[in-house]
Protein backbone atom coordinates (compact mmCIF):
# COMPACT_ATOMS: atom_id res chain seq x y z
CA UNK A 1 0.00 0.00 0.00
CA UNK A 2 1.24 3.86 -0.40
CA UNK A 3 2.59 5.92 2.00
CA UNK A 4 2.13 9.03 2.02
CA UNK A 5 3.74 12.10 3.09
CA UNK A 6 2.02 14.69 5.07
CA UNK A 7 0.65 17.64 3.19
CA UNK A 8 2.34 20.20 5.54
CA UNK A 9 5.56 18.77 4.74
CA UNK A 10 4.90 19.29 0.95
CA UNK A 11 3.16 22.16 0.37
CA UNK A 12 3.82 25.57 -0.08
CA UNK A 13 1.70 27.44 2.24
CA UNK A 14 2.75 30.79 2.14
CA UNK A 15 4.13 33.02 -1.19
CA UNK A 16 7.18 35.71 -0.01
CA UNK A 17 7.06 38.17 -2.49
CA UNK A 18 9.67 41.25 -2.27
CA UNK A 19 7.60 44.53 -2.82
CA UNK A 20 9.83 47.85 -2.49
CA UNK A 21 11.75 46.67 -0.11
CA UNK A 22 9.71 44.85 1.90
CA UNK A 23 8.60 41.21 2.09
CA UNK A 24 4.82 40.00 1.85
CA UNK A 25 3.92 36.84 3.37
CA UNK A 26 0.85 35.89 1.59
CA UNK A 27 -0.90 32.91 3.16
CA UNK A 28 -2.69 30.21 1.51
CA UNK A 29 -6.44 31.03 1.24
CA UNK A 30 -9.02 29.13 2.97
CA UNK A 31 -10.47 26.40 0.55
CA UNK A 32 -14.08 28.48 0.18
CA UNK A 33 -11.78 31.66 -1.12
CA UNK A 34 -9.33 29.51 -3.32
CA UNK A 35 -12.48 27.60 -5.24
CA UNK A 36 -14.28 30.92 -5.46
CA UNK A 37 -10.28 32.68 -7.26
CA UNK A 38 -10.18 28.62 -9.47
CA UNK A 39 -13.77 30.09 -10.58
CA UNK A 40 -13.14 33.29 -11.37
CA UNK A 41 -9.75 32.79 -13.20
CA UNK A 42 -10.04 29.54 -15.38
CA UNK A 43 -9.74 31.54 -18.67
CA UNK A 44 -6.93 33.90 -17.63
CA UNK A 45 -5.19 30.51 -16.40
CA UNK A 46 -5.72 29.50 -19.78
CA UNK A 47 -4.14 32.43 -20.97
CA UNK A 48 -1.01 32.67 -19.37
CA UNK A 49 -0.33 28.91 -20.74
CA UNK A 50 -0.77 29.96 -23.70
CA UNK A 51 1.92 32.91 -23.38
CA UNK A 52 -0.90 35.04 -24.07
CA UNK A 53 -1.61 38.38 -21.94
CA UNK A 54 -4.41 37.89 -19.30
CA UNK A 55 -7.45 39.87 -20.56
CA UNK A 56 -8.21 41.92 -17.11
CA UNK A 57 -11.49 43.36 -18.66
CA UNK A 58 -13.20 40.52 -18.03
CA UNK A 59 -13.37 41.77 -14.33
CA UNK A 60 -15.15 45.23 -13.91
CA UNK A 61 -12.93 47.11 -11.48
CA UNK A 62 -15.13 46.12 -8.51
CA UNK A 63 -14.33 42.23 -9.15
CA UNK A 64 -10.49 42.96 -9.62
CA UNK A 65 -10.47 44.32 -6.88
CA UNK A 66 -12.39 41.44 -4.88
CA UNK A 67 -10.04 38.95 -6.59
CA UNK A 68 -6.69 40.62 -5.37
CA UNK A 69 -8.48 40.78 -2.25
CA UNK A 70 -9.07 37.17 -2.45
CA UNK A 71 -5.85 36.96 -3.44
CA UNK A 72 -3.82 38.69 -1.01
CA UNK A 73 -5.73 38.06 2.08
CA UNK A 74 -3.99 40.44 5.20
CA UNK A 75 -1.72 41.07 2.57
CA UNK A 76 -4.19 43.19 0.73
CA UNK A 77 -4.62 45.68 3.61
CA UNK A 78 -0.54 45.90 4.78
CA UNK A 79 0.22 46.87 1.29
CA UNK A 80 -2.49 49.88 1.75
CA UNK A 81 -1.49 50.60 4.61
CA UNK A 82 2.27 50.70 3.68
CA UNK A 83 1.13 53.10 0.50
CA UNK A 84 2.51 50.58 -2.16
CA UNK A 85 1.24 51.70 -5.94
CA UNK A 86 -1.24 50.17 -7.43
CA UNK A 87 0.81 48.89 -10.05
CA UNK A 88 2.90 46.75 -7.48
CA UNK A 89 -0.30 46.10 -5.58
CA UNK A 90 -2.10 44.54 -8.90
CA UNK A 91 0.89 42.94 -9.73
CA UNK A 92 1.22 41.04 -6.67
CA UNK A 93 -2.18 39.55 -6.24
CA UNK A 94 -2.28 38.38 -9.61
CA UNK A 95 1.45 36.79 -9.27
CA UNK A 96 -0.62 35.12 -5.73
CA UNK A 97 -3.91 34.49 -7.70
CA UNK A 98 -1.38 32.36 -10.29
CA UNK A 99 0.14 30.91 -7.20
CA UNK A 100 -2.96 29.71 -6.03
CA UNK A 101 -4.21 28.22 -9.24
CA UNK A 102 -1.17 26.37 -10.75
CA UNK A 103 1.64 26.44 -7.96
CA UNK A 104 4.54 28.12 -7.17
CA UNK A 105 6.45 27.84 -10.27
CA UNK A 106 3.52 29.84 -12.76
CA UNK A 107 3.97 32.43 -10.21
CA UNK A 108 7.45 32.78 -10.67
CA UNK A 109 7.18 32.63 -14.35
CA UNK A 110 4.56 35.71 -13.90
CA UNK A 111 6.51 37.14 -11.12
CA UNK A 112 9.54 37.60 -13.60
CA UNK A 113 7.45 38.26 -16.58
CA UNK A 114 6.36 41.93 -15.16
CA UNK A 115 3.03 41.65 -17.30
CA UNK A 116 4.87 41.23 -20.06
CA UNK A 117 3.91 38.03 -22.33
CA UNK A 118 6.48 38.64 -24.80
CA UNK A 119 9.26 37.59 -21.49
CA UNK A 120 7.58 34.50 -21.27
CA UNK A 121 7.43 33.44 -24.81
CA UNK A 122 11.12 31.94 -24.32
CA UNK A 123 9.70 29.66 -21.40
CA UNK A 124 7.09 29.03 -23.63
CA UNK A 125 9.57 27.93 -26.33
CA UNK A 126 12.13 26.03 -23.88
CA UNK A 127 8.76 23.66 -23.34
CA UNK A 128 7.91 23.19 -26.56
CA UNK A 129 11.87 22.50 -27.23
CA UNK A 130 11.75 20.08 -24.60
CA UNK A 131 8.63 18.16 -25.86
CA UNK A 132 9.87 17.86 -29.20
CA UNK A 133 13.56 16.73 -28.02
CA UNK A 134 12.36 13.04 -26.79
CA UNK A 135 13.40 10.04 -28.98
CA UNK A 136 12.19 10.16 -32.63
CA UNK A 137 10.80 6.61 -32.65
CA UNK A 138 8.47 7.31 -29.42
CA UNK A 139 7.77 10.69 -30.48
CA UNK A 140 7.09 9.80 -34.26
CA UNK A 141 3.52 9.09 -36.20
CA UNK A 142 3.26 5.97 -37.36
CA UNK A 143 2.70 5.54 -41.37
CA UNK A 144 -1.15 4.52 -42.00
CA UNK A 145 -1.15 0.25 -42.70
CA UNK A 146 -3.20 -0.76 -45.66
CA UNK A 147 -7.06 -0.67 -45.34
CA UNK A 148 -7.81 -3.09 -48.50
CA UNK A 149 -10.18 -5.39 -47.17
CA UNK A 150 -11.16 -4.28 -43.72
CA UNK A 151 -14.97 -3.51 -43.36
CA UNK A 152 -14.34 0.15 -42.50
CA UNK A 153 -12.82 0.52 -46.27
CA UNK A 154 -16.06 -1.33 -47.67
CA UNK A 155 -18.05 0.55 -45.92
CA UNK A 156 -17.13 3.35 -47.13
CA UNK A 157 -17.20 2.40 -50.49
CA UNK A 158 -21.10 1.17 -50.74
CA UNK A 159 -21.63 4.41 -49.35
CA UNK A 160 -19.60 6.17 -52.08
CA UNK A 161 -21.72 4.35 -54.71
CA UNK A 162 -25.19 5.01 -52.94
CA UNK A 163 -24.73 8.55 -53.17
Amino acid sequence: MAQFGALDELFDEALDLPVKGRVYHIPSPPAEDGLRVQRITTLAARLLDGGEAVDTTLLDDAEELDLLRLCLGPVYDEMLADGVEWVWLRHAGLTAMFWIINGLAAAEDYWKAARDPSRLAPNRAARRTAKKSGSAAAKSTRSRGSTSGTSARKAGKSARKTA
